[in-house]
Order: C-alpha cells, then structure tokens, then sequence
C-alpha cells in the first residue's frame, strides 16, 4: 500500500483519488496513468529531466505542482550507474552467423566451388 501525498493516509496503490481527501491519484480517472504530484512548497520542474534538458512543453512549466511526464533526474543518473549487459564475443559471432545464414551459405559454395576447381 501506497500513502496520499497530501493526507498521508494509506491507500491503494490502484486507487484513483483518495477516499480520505478526495486527492486525485491517477492522471484523467485512469488507473493506467500516474500523476506525480509536488510537496507543498516546492516545484516539480526544479527536479525533473525534462526541465533540465529544456524539452518540456507543460502549461504549467517551471511551476508545475502536478504532472504526468515527470521524470526524477536524480532516479535517471542512478540508472545510468548501472552496468549495461554485454555480450561475450562468442555470443556475438553466434548471433550474427544466425542473422546472416543465407550470406554464410553462399560463401560455403564458393569456398567448395574454388576447392573442387582447384583439385581438378
């Protein structure tokens, strides 16, 4: 279970608004859709990676309270912390050779034709 952010009652985490306060949860009445909302007295453009980069086109930019875009920048620099899976060489070779069986065939035949052209 979730709280409100304005009562801090405990509520579901599928709840649209609150049953305590009536404080709306989820963006437009859908459960599919959340909406970050701010403290008190603060901004949520001050901390988001779309007023950062200047790409955010909200309304209410930079003293949106509410929003259904945000995007924590200190939450983005803890994910590109995170190591990116590789593949080995092996599993590249392989994967390639999976990609590309038709040119790998026609260079069998050829390598074949040269070797019998060769032993005749």
């Amino acid at each position: 279970m979730s709280q409100c952010p304005r009562c801090a009652q405990p509520i579901d985490s599928q709840a649209i608004k609150c049953p305590y306060c009536n404080n709306p949860l989820k963006a437009f009445g859908h459960p599919g859709i959340p909406l970050y909302q701010a403290e008190k007295d603060e901004f949520l453009c001050d901390r988001c990676i779309y007023h950062e980069d200047d790409s955010c086109n909200y309304p209410q930019r930079p003293y949106a309270k509410t929003c259904t875009l945000f995007r924590d920048i200190t939450a983005t620099l803890e994910e590109e912390k995170t190591p990116i899976y590789t593949l080995s060489l092996k599993s590249k070779i392989t994967a390639w050779c999976r990609t590309n069986q038709f040119l790998l065939g026609i260079l069998f035949l050829l390598i074949l034709s040269f070797i019998l052209t060769i032993t005749n």
